[in-house]
């Protein structure tokens, strides 16, 4: 029981401080480390996170909380810690790192809400208004009473606030503020137990009697169960109930988001580098923290490390997480794991609606299950006993969020893994440059599965150059005649064949043919892309979609001819090309519905499809194995984007995806099609040669001070007038290099890059610039930034946005 009358708590605000709140008696036995309040801040009431006890207020009047929505902790109190160590090194507010860490819709909050009063109905019909005063009244008129957010977000939002006090004194509208609650609930359902056996000499109907006897054999059962036998269960439980037979009463039930059921498995034999891998890592289990990077080529037995070493840890009494990058990965790894551990997991990633997301939460909580897989999220699983973690395709951009809190998983992986004292492994075919090279400083050790189980030989890659075919642009040249005899061939032998194209859509260089300029998105400044399917020209930034029979925004013409190609011309050819083919495709644009994702997998894995075209979604850790045929379209896609880490993703792209052929009993073959062949990355994807990447790759980095021999943190700023944004980028420049020169020792060099507009100069109708900062030492970065973030007039800007993003992973 807490006796201390205080407590410490971080709001869900983008507030740097935390914040001490007074307990009231009939609180106080209840409120624990972890546990969600509702508090009074400034004028508004809001979701605050309990972080521990104080024994006094530090000299302020403290205020009350008002309310404690859960009965037990949201997160263990030995997670706070970690959040902290979050908050400081992301320099991200406190309360907004615990709120992204919780499933979403957990969140209490005032709502102000504008209505519009008589007065300003009859305000209307008058010429006394103003321009704005006109525009807000007859926005309620048409549209209802709406939330004051919608005005103050708007465009033309400058001076908003001020105007709507205005107006509310004048009594044209209503400011109403009412608490938004929990957007998601634990689940009940009606359940019912056994009281006393009906007398004999008591007559029931037939339904009764069998009612009766169906509660009366199960210790307690729900009502969904009882109306599955008898439809009018409700109606004759209720009469049973009354009359004394059978008690209802309500229980917290779980929505379900695994899978079919699924066979158990018997663990195969190890190979000898399984074998070494695990002893190594048994070996120094109890002796607490460490980082393992676990280099395999495709096909060599990951997976089961994994699942022995999780074994190792459930023996101990520990649980373990598992990170994988890919939404459709997990539901291969769940049920790989399902068949191994039974039902002692949990799933946690984005695609959960919130009541199943919430449910698993409270599994875990509960120590109903002892395993945790999901995507990035998933580290902030709320295990309380953690023995392991493990990541996935550790080199895996997805790992990286690119908005709002922007963490990285695997990095907080090791931090996690250092705070519970416990070890991490890491892995993938394709390791990360930053993670071998922290390999190579000692700080990781590395782990090595050099060859395929069953000593299968990985694929064989034949290079096809592009430079010799003059129209590859052309259709017909597409799929050169090397694929097109390969993919003929496996057909021919009943084959699967995988055709990777890291491009969705059927025609991404729309040109009008009067004037030659591309059709660009209205709000954004990129080429839309044609998608066949829908008869839209598409944005792949903001979803803006406009119909394909469009005339020339420039010159009114329409003549407008769709050029280039993505994965659904390349379908759409292959049915042309192969007839007999049971083709099918897998991206955003197809994979995007709930369940078709996992659909258009199961297809390929019960050979129900002869090719299957898709993008970076198929290249990650699926095991198809009778694909032995991947043909790769355009390997320098990815090559020649204005960013440092373009040849570390070209070749873990390419390595991964040509390992999808040949897993099976048959032997693999891939074909690259490329416009760069003598390119190191593609011939050291070529050659399934990480090191021979590295070694070409690091002098490049390490000469111009990129990471992994430095660290990097990005600030990004936007806003809707451009000149501002320049104007406001310009200042943040200025206040960087003046506190470099000021702050700075000289032992900690930091260097300053830009500002400049960024790769994408606008996104959203939001123009972009960015700058860059650069040092060896993290500590001098995360300093420097600190510092630069209490300039109130350069970071709390109510036109231009100045987002931090420590370690990005993108540069555009």
């Amino acid at each position: 029981m807490n006796t201390f009358p205080y407590i410490d708590v971080a709001v869900a605000l983008p507030v740097t401080n935390t914040y001490v709140y007074k307990v009231p008696d009939h609180f106080r036995h209840i409120a624990l480390p972890g546990m969600r309040a509702l508090v009074p801040f400034g004028r508004r009431r809001l979701t605050g996170y309990i972080l521990g006890f104080q024994k006094d207020s530090g000299g302020y009047q403290a205020k009350s909380i008002l309310d404690l929505p859960d009965d037990i902790p949201l997160f263990p109190p030995s997670m706070i810690p970690l959040f902290q160590w979050i908050s400081r090194y992301y320099i991200h507010p406190l309360g907004e790192v615990i709120k992204t860490a919780l499933p979403v819709g957990l969140n209490r909050y005032d709502v102000s809400t504008l209505t519009l009063t008589p007065e300003g109905k009859d305000a209307l019909a008058t010429n006394a208004l103003t321009p704005r005063e006109r525009e807000i009244l007859h926005t309620l008129k048409k549209k209802g009473p709406l939330p004051i957010k919608g005005f103050t977000s708007a465009k033309n939002s400058s001076g908003i606030h001020a105007l709507i006090k205005k107006m509310a004194t004048q009594k044209l509208i209503q400011v109403a503020t009412k608490l938004k609650k929990d957007q998601i609930h634990m689940k009940k359902e009606a359940f019912y137990r056994h009281e006393q056996l009906a007398p004999a000499t008591v007559k029931l109907s037939a339904k009764r009697r069998l009612l009766l006897d169906l509660v009366a054999r199960n210790k307690e059962i729900a009502l969904s169960e009882l109306k599955k036998e008898i439809p009018t269960a409700p109606k004759l439980a209720k009469i049973l109930e009354n009359q004394g037979y059978i008690q209802r009463f309500e229980k917290q039930v779980f929505r379900d988001p695994l899978g079919e059921p699924v066979i158990p498995d018997i663990p195969p034999a190890l190979t000898r580098e399984q074998k070494e891998v695990v002893d190594q890592v048994r070996n120094k289990m109890d002796q607490g923290f460490h980082s393992y990077l676990l280099s395999g080529v495709t096909g060599s037995g990951k997976t089961e490390v994994y699942m022995r070493l999780v074994s190792l840890a459930e023996k101990k009494g520990k649980g373990a997480i598992v990170l994988v990058p890919e939404i459709s990965l997990i539901t291969q790894t769940e049920r790989r794991f399902r068949a191994r551990f039974g039902n002692r997991i949990a799933v946690l990633h984005s695609k959960l609606t919130k009541g199943e997301l919430l449910d698993q939460w409270h599994r875990i909580l509960k120590g109903d299950v002892s395993i945790v897989i999901g995507a990035r999220s998933a580290i902030f699983a709320p295990l309380e006993s953690v023995g392991i973690i493990i990541v996935d395709e550790e080199h895996d951009a997805s790992y990286k969020q690119e908005s709002g809190l922007r963490y990285n998983a695997r990095d907080l992986a090791v931090v996690r893994a250092k705070f519970c004292d416990i070890p991490v492994v890491l892995g993938s075919a394709t390791p990360s440059m930053q993670s071998y090279y922290n390999a190579c400083q000692g700080k990781f050790t590395e782990l090595k599965l050099q060859k395929r189980v069953n000593r299968r030989p990985l694929p064989e890659i034949h290079m096809v150059d592009l430079r010799k075919y003059k129209d590859f642009r052309g259709t017909e040249k597409i799929i050169t005649p090397e694929l097109s005899r390969e993919i003929h061939g496996c057909l021919t032998r009943g084959e699967q064949t995988l055709i990777f194209l890291n491009r969705r859509g059927f025609a991404t260089f729309p040109v009008c043919e009067s004037c030659g300029e591309t059709i660009k998105c209205r709000f954004c400044d990129v080429t839309m892309t044609l998608h066949k399917d829908t008869d839209e020209f598409r944005c792949h930034l903001c979803g803006f979609a406009t119909g394909m029979y469009q005339k020339c925004t420039h010159c009114g013409a329409s003549r407008v001819k769709p050029l280039g190609f993505g994965t659904e011309k390349i379908e759409a050819m292959l049915k042309t090309m192969f007839p007999e083919a049971r083709v099918a495709r897998l991206d955003q644009d197809t994979g995007s519905k709930k369940g078709a994702t996992i659909r258009i997998l199961k297809q390929v894995q019960n050979r129900t499809v002869d090719i299957i075209v898709g993008t970076q979604m198929l290249a990650k850790g699926h095991d198809f194995p009778a694909i032995t045929l991947v043909g790769i379209i355009c390997a320098d896609m990815s090559l020649n984007f204005p960013d440092f880490r373009s040849g570390e993703r070209t070749f873990q792209l390419l390595a991964q995806v040509a390992g999808r052929a040949g897993r099976g009993d048959l032997p693999g073959k891939v074909i690259m099609q490329t416009y760069t062949p003598d390119h190191f990355s593609i011939e050291a994807s070529k050659n399934q040669d990480f090191m021979e990447f590295y070694t070409r790759e690091f002098p490049f980095r390490q000469a111009l001070s990129y990471p992994p021999v430095s660290r990097i943190i990005q600030f990004k700023i936007s806003g809707i007038n451009k000149e501002k944004v320049e104007k406001h980028a310009l200042m943040v420049g200025q206040l960087c290099q003046r506190l470099i020169q000021e702050k700075m020792p000289s032992s900690h060099a930091v260097e300053m890059l830009g500002p400049i507009e960024a790769g994408i100069p606008k996104i959203a109708l939001r123009y972009r610039w960015q700058l860059l900062i650069k040092s060896p030492s993290a500590t001098a970065l995360n300093r420097l930034v600190t510092r630069m973030t209490s300039d109130k007039k350069a970071f709390a800007s109510k036109e231009v946005k100045v987002s931090i993003d420590v370690d990005p992973y993108f540069m555009l």
